[in-house]
C-alpha cells in the first residue's frame, strides 16, 4: 500500500512540475482533475464525491473530467492541502480540523459544544452567504471551499471501558486529528491527547498505543474500528464539518459555466450526502452492535463544563471570534 501511495504521489508531482499545474485549460478542451480524499471506497463521504464528479461532468456537458484518488493515497489531509495549494491536485475532501492552520476561522468548528444540536448546526452550514465568506477567505492562499459535507457527531470510544464523566479519562491517551483545538479539548477533559493518521488508529488501538478515539459511528465499521474498541460514549463534544475544498487559481480559468458547473454540483452533492449520512449512521450502529460494540449515554453537561475555558481562550482570540459570534448568533 505504501509502495502504491509513493508511486501516484510521484505521478502528480511529476505531472505538476512538468506542466505546472495537474490539469489543463485550453479552450476546447476538457479539464481533467484530480479529486484526493482519505476514506474508503465504501464510505459515506466516497458516494457524495462520487455523485459530486457525476453531476460536474453532466451539468459541464463533459467539458470537465474528474478522477477520485481514495484511501489517502495521495497523502494525509494536511498534504492535500498543500497539494491543493500548489496546483499538484485540484480538488481535496478535508476535515475543518486539518485547516486550523490555514485559516484560524476554520478554529471556531472545532471547539467543543458550538453548536447546541444538529439545527444549529445546519442552520450555519446552510447558510451559503455566510459561508461563502470564509470558503473565499483562503483564496490568496491558493484554494477556495466548495461545500460541506456532514461528518457526524463526534463521540468517545475506548479499548477498556466506558467514558460516562471527565474523570473516566484519566491515564487514557486518545487519538485526536492533527488538530490543536482537538487536543486542548481532550486535555481539559482529563486524558492524554494523542494526535495520529486516521489509518494507524485501529493498529493503536489493537496494540495499546492508546486506548480510545473520538469520532462518529462509522468509524466502528468502515474502518473496523470496532473490533478493538468495545465501548461508545455519547458525549457529543463536537460537530466537525468535512469540507471539499479546490484549487482557487484553476476554479478562475474556468468559463463561467464551467464554474457554474462545480458551484451547483457541490451544493446538490451535500444535499445528497446528507440522505446517505443519515443511512450509514443507521447502519453503522447496528453493524457496531453485531461487533460486540455497548452504547452509553452520559450526562453531557459535565463535559461542556470541563471544555469552557475553551470558549473562553477563543473569544479572546479577534480572528477566531469573529465565526465564534457568527456560530453562537445562529442560535434557534
Amino acid at each position: 500500500m505504501k509502495l502504491k501511495k509513493l508511486g501516484v504521489l510521484l505521478t502528480v508531482i511529476t505531472s505538476f512540475a512538468v506542466g505546472g499545474c495537474s490539469s489543463r485549460v485550453d479552450s476546447g478542451d476538457v479539464v481533467h482533475m484530480k479529486l484526493a480524499h482519505n476514506m474508503s471506497e465504501d464510505h459515506p463521504i466516497h458516494k457524495s464525491l462520487s455523485e459530486f464528479e457525476r453531476l460536474v461532468e453532466e451539468k459541464s456537458d463533459g467539458t470537465i473530467d474528474i478522477e477520485i484518488y481514495p484511501n489517502g493515497v495521495l497523502g494525509s489531509e494536511r498534504e492535500m492541502i498543500e497539494l491543493t495549494q500548489t496546483g499538484a491536485i485540484d480538488i481535496a475532501k478535508v476535515s475543518t480540523g486539518a485547516l486550523e492552520s490555514f485559516e484560524q476561522q476554520y478554529t471556531a468548528f472545532g471547539i467543543p459544544y458550538i453548536f447546541d444540536n444538529l439545527d444549529h448546526y445546519y442552520s450555519v452550514m446552510d447558510d451559503r452567504e455566510l459561508m461563502e465568506e470564509l470558503y473565499s477567505s483562503t483564496s490568496e492562499s491558493g484554494f477556495m471551499g466548495l461545500t460541506y459535507y456532514d461528518s457526524g457527531v463526534r463521540s468517545l470510544y475506548t479499548a477498556s471501558k466506558p467514558i460516562m464523566k471527565p474523570s473516566d479519562l484519566k491515564g487514557l491517551k486518545i487519538r485526536v486529528q492533527q488538530s490543536p483545538t482537538a487536543i486542548k479539548m481532550i486535555d481539559l477533559m482529563g486524558g492524554s491527547a494523542t494526535p495520529m493518521a486516521f489509518g494507524e488508529v485501529y493498529t493503536g488501538l489493537q496494540q495499546g498505543v492508546i486506548d480510545g478515539a473520538e469520532s462518529n459511528e462509522t468509524a466502528l465499521t468502515t474502518n473496523k474500528h470496532g473490533e478493538v474498541a468495545k465501548h461508545f460514549s455519547y458525549n457529543q463534544h463536537t460537530i466537525v464539518p468535512d469540507l471539499t475544498i479546490m484549487n482557487s487559481k484553476l476554479y478562475n480559468k474556468l468559463t463561467e459555466k464551467q464554474k457554474e458547473a462545480i458551484t451547483q454540483a457541490a451544493i446538490e452533492s451535500t444535499e445528497y450526502h446528507k440522505k446517505v449520512w443519515n443511512e450509514s449512521i443507521e447502519n453503522a450502529v447496528k453493524e457496531a452492535k453485531a461487533m460486540g460494540v455497548n452504547f452509553y449515554y452520559p450526562d453531557t453537561k459535565p463535559f461542556q463544563e470541563a471544555v469552557m475555558p475553551l470558549h473562553e481562550e477563543f473569544k479572546e482570540n479577534p480572528d477566531i471570534k469573529i465565526m465564534y459570534d457568527k456560530i453562537r448568533n445562529k442560535v434557534n
